[in-house]
């Protein structure tokens, strides 16, 4: 019987992960199903508020208008 090709790669996971600690957020879990969809699971709470005055700037420079 012929191998099929995985319907994911590690890099598709680990880009998912990225994206979301880049958007601020802290993923919990990852789930997967067989046709290969990756959800990004989250604990709920929101995105911490910059510590410092440095860390304020940042998140206002690099905030997006909706």
């Amino acid at each position: 019987m012929p191998r099929r090709p995985a319907p994911f790669k590690q890099t598709d996971v680990t880009r998912a992960l990225k994206a979301a600690q880049a958007a601020g957020l802290k993923p919990s879990r990852v789930e997967i199903d067989s046709a290969g969809r990756i959800v990004v699971g989250f604990d709920g709470a929101a995105p911490a508020e910059p510590s410092n005055p440095f860390d304020h700037w940042k998140a206002k420079r690099h905030a997006r208008s909706a």
